[in-house]
C-alpha cells in the first residue's frame, strides 16, 4: 500500500504520526475583523459609485481626537505597500504598519439602531475611549514607539461630545 503525498494528506486534514517529533504550535490572529454586517454595508457604499474604482475599505489609526488616537475608515483603490491586507465577506481590508498594533484583535461592526447608527470599532487595545467612540487611549508604555501627535481630553475639538 502507498501513502499519497504529504500534500495530498494535509489537503484531506491527515497528518503523519509526529510522535518523539517536537511540534511548534503557531497561533494565527486575525489582526483586524469585519462582521458580516459591516461587510454588507461597505459593498453597499462601494456599489453607489462604482467608476471611482475604490476596491479596499482601509482603516487607520491617527493622532488626535478627544483621547489621543482616533479611527479613519475609508476607501481606497488598492493596497500600499507595506499594508497588511485581508479579505473578509467578500471585502478587502487594508491597515497600514503604523496603525496595525493598536488595531490587533479590533472588529469592525455597523449598527444601525435608535441609538445608534454607523461604525464602531470594539478594540481590546483601547485602555479607554471618549464618549463619542471614535477616539481612543492606549496603556502607558502601550504606544509601540510612535509619536501619535496632538491629543487631549474632551473638548479639545475632536469629538463634540463634551
Amino acid at each position: 500500500m502507498s501513502w499519497p503525498s504529504r500534500a495530498r494528506l494535509l489537503e484531506y486534514g491527515f497528518f503523519p504520526s509526529t510522535k518523539g517529533a517536537t511540534v511548534e504550535i503557531i497561533e494565527t490572529t486575525t489582526f483586524i475583523s469585519l462582521t458580516e454586517r459591516a461587510a454588507s454595508k461597505v459593498r453597499d457604499l462601494m456599489a453607489e459609485d462604482p467608476e471611482d474604482e475604490l476596491s479596499v475599505l482601509r482603516v487607520a489609526v491617527q493622532g488626535g481626537g478627544c483621547s489621543g488616537f482616533q479611527y479613519a475608515l475609508g476607501f481606497d483603490r488598492g493596497p500600499q505597500d507595506g499594508d497588511h491586507e485581508l479579505t473578509m465577506h467578500g471585502v478587502t481590508v487594508v491597515v497600514d504598519p503604523f496603525s496595525a498594533p493598536y488595531l490587533q484583535g479590533a472588529s469592525v461592526d455597523y449598527l444601525d439602531s435608535i441609538t445608534e447608527s454607523g461604525f464602531k470599532i470594539d478594540n481590546p487595545n483601547a485602555a479607554s475611549a471618549c464618549g463619542c467612540g471614535h477616539s481612543f487611549q492606549v496603556e502607558d508604555g502601550d504606544e509601540h514607539g510612535h509619536d501619535h501627535g496632538a491629543g487631549g481630553g474632551c473638548g479639545s475639538g475632536g469629538c463634540g461630545s463634551h
